[in-house]
């Protein structure tokens, strides 16, 4: 069991229900494509759609039907859309240099397309038409898993409903390894999303190979499970670095996420936690494979009989297709609960330019004592990052984002060192390009790195705002004054 052979057990919860037998397995259904299918016949078929029909579904791909969007491999914008047929569709729009090869394109989009499963937001068509390249998959109207994990308004997610998403999400990655399709590409928090009864369901798009990443391996999209098992312990984005190191030696109840409020059973955690440990390995051969991952997790599911919606804590959508979009709040000022310094201050304005210059002001004197390195790291690679993350400081103090994006982006990906500020000025970098979501990632792993950082709380404030989830954003902001002002009282 490697390091999680130490960990300590206090007690198991009083309401620990009786394990009762797991779900029966999904079984596929025989295809219903048939050679006369069109996108506006059947959601659920995947076909070829026109750029004309994608255009009119998302009202020319306009920036009020985005939900999300993300841009450190290769740009690209997910976009709510709505077919003739009132069906509602997300489009991921991706930019030609991300598939500069049409064939290639059609091709993979073609191989994902055959599968079919109801652990994932089925892909069911594409658009291949001049530079453009777009993928079509089944909506999810419910937010995603961060979203409900990470940032909640009414109620965090409960013991067996977070129990239910590994679940499901080892269930997908199974399929997908029996498909032949065992590479899942960034899978994390965000890549989980929730259908109009609250059923967790794996994003397709993370199945489609992208022309510029070949490092994903089936052990690396274990290790990226065991990830996603650490964020529904402990309610927190763990950055993929940290993981192992959250959980060695650590006892289970000082993991465990505090909205829980004890209300889970510390035998089914522990399971949970040795399986990320296993999933967490340094040695991939030394990690489960999928079929472990679910004969491991379907033990622990003790509540088949609710519905996944009653446990979200929201109500059943039964028509979420047609769902009208909800209009987008202008973006207002933060009013915070205390006196701010100049970097609250701008951000309670959310002013860019300004928190730009005091980005650049404050240097990397924050960094202090999150690195320690041994002379023997010193290497190529090492001199290579630095000069990674140089290039990367001259173009965000250019003003030239997007190339400050690139740069950073090689200093974080090789992981030796692991620089908040790079973080917090990636974070910037995205708000400055309209890519609020992967600001908020950022943000918040500066925090995982430096947890009582107020920068990093300021950053992740003006994400929210940004996202329209005002009520965090105030939040997050009163909650990095404080810890300004007891930094100011003493603290570093």
């Amino acid at each position: 069991m490697g390091c999680c052979e130490s960990i300590f057990l206090t007690e198991t919860h009083p309401e620990k229900v009786q394990t009762q037998q797991p779900p029966p397995p999904y079984v596929e259904p025989p295809p219903s494509i048939g050679p006369n299918t069109t996108p506006g016949d059947m959601v659920s078929s995947f076909s070829e759609f026109s750029l004309s029909d994608l255009k009119a579904a998302t009202d020319n791909f306009s920036s009020n039907f985005i939900v999300s969007e993300s841009g450190e491999k290769a740009p690209n914008i997910v976009y709510k859309g709505r077919l003739q047929n009132r069906k509602w569709i997300a489009v991921k729009k991706f930019t030609k240099v991300a598939w500069p090869d049409a064939k290639q394109f059609v091709e993979e989009a073609s191989g994902v397309g055959k599968l079919r499963h109801p652990r994932f937001a089925n892909l069911i068509g594409y658009c291949c038409d001049g530079d453009e390249r777009l993928l079509v998959a089944e909506f999810m109207p419910n937010d995603t898993l961060a979203k409900h994990l990470f940032h909640w308004e009414n109620q965090t997610i409960e013991w067996a409903m977070r129990l239910r998403v590994a679940y499901y999400i080892a269930e997908a990655l199974e399929y997908c390894t029996t498909k032949g399709r065992a590479l899942y590409h960034d899978l994390n928090a965000y890549r989980v999303l929730f259908d109009e009864g609250g059923d967790p369901r794996l994003s397709c798009f993370g199945l489609m190979k992208n022309s510029r990443d070949g490092r994903v391996t089936p052990e690396s999209v274990i290790y990226s499970f065991g990830t996603v098992l650490l964020d529904l312990l402990s309610g927190k984005h763990i950055p993929p670095s940290h993981a192992l190191d959250l959980i060695r030696g650590k006892n289970i109840i000082l993991l465990m996420d505090s909205h829980l409020e004890g209300k889970f059973s510390t035998e089914d955690a522990t399971v949970v936690v040795n399986l990320a440990s296993q999933c967490l390995q340094y040695e991939p051969r030394d990690r489960p494979n999928t079929e472990d991952l679910v004969s491991t997790l379907a033990p622990l599911q003790t509540k088949p009989e609710v519905p996944s919606y009653v446990m979200l804590g929201i109500e059943k959508q039964e028509d979420a297709a047609i769902a009208p979009i909800a209009p987008i709040a202008p973006i207002t000022p933060i009013t915070p609960q205390r006196p701010l310094s100049s970097m609250g201050e701008a951000c309670s304005r959310i002013d860019l330019t300004a928190i730009h210059q005091i980005l650049i002001m404050t240097h990397y004197r924050d960094d202090e004592g999150t690195n320690e390195l041994s002379f023997q790291e010193w290497t190529q690679q090492m001199r290579d990052m630095l000069e990674a993350r140089k290039r990367g400081d001259f173009a965000f103090r250019d003003k030239n984002f997007k190339a400050a994006i690139d740069c950073y982006s090689q200093f974080i990906d090789v992981g030796t060192m692991v620089s908040p500020t790079v973080f917090a000025r990636r974070s910037l970098c995205y708000l400055l390009c309209d890519q609020p979501d992967a600001a908020l990632r950022d943000a918040m792993q500066a925090q995982c790195v430096y947890p009582d950082w107020p920068t990093a709380f300021y950053m992740q404030s003006v994400a929210l705002a940004k996202l329209d989830m005002q009520k965090d954003a105030i939040d997050m902001l009163n909650e990095a004054a404080a810890l300004e002002e007891k930094r100011q009282r003493g603290g570093r």
